[in-house]
């Protein structure tokens, strides 16, 4: 009995769990494609989205581990899009990190104000966007 227990051990593949699904929405090509990049360099599975109605759409149907949110994007702001899914019990807690060429304080406050997690503005390091998305990932413990 011991050695087919300790034979269905051996002989049973070992799996890493999957890697984290990040969302990027951004209606920059270059800039989703940039980040989509570093994430997956990092070892993370990225889904992309051009608008915020798309990007909405994807984070309840894939419900990803992070959101990073442009705040200017067509079709639904990415303000709007971050107070949705934090209205939504299938997806209000998901971390967002809310990217945007406006830094000014009052941008930041209206931000954190729509239920951002995080607040990055551009021009930004892939190095600092990447201690922000795992920050926002540990402090999650999804």
């Amino acid at each position: 009995m011991t050695t087919d227990f300790v034979s269905a051990l051996t002989s049973a593949p070992i799996s890493a769990p999957p890697s984290p699904t990040i969302l990027i929405a951004d209606d920059d090509d270059d800039v989703r494609d940039v980040i989509a990049f570093k994430l997956q360099v990092a070892g993370y599975r990225t889904l992309s989205a051009d608008n915020g109605r798309t990007a909405l759409s994807l984070a309840v149907e894939a419900r990803p581990r992070v959101v990073i949110l442009d705040v200017t994007m067509p079709q639904l702001d990415g303000l709007r899009v971050c107070q949705e899914l934090h209205a939504r019990p299938e997806t209000a807690r998901i971390p967002v990190l809310m990217i945007s060429g406006n830094s000014r304080p009052s941008d930041l406050d209206l931000g954190f104000s729509a239920g951002a997690d995080d607040y990055l503005p551009k021009p930004f390091s892939q190095r600092e966007m990447l201690r922000r998305v795992n920050s926002l990932l540990m402090s999650s413990g999804r």
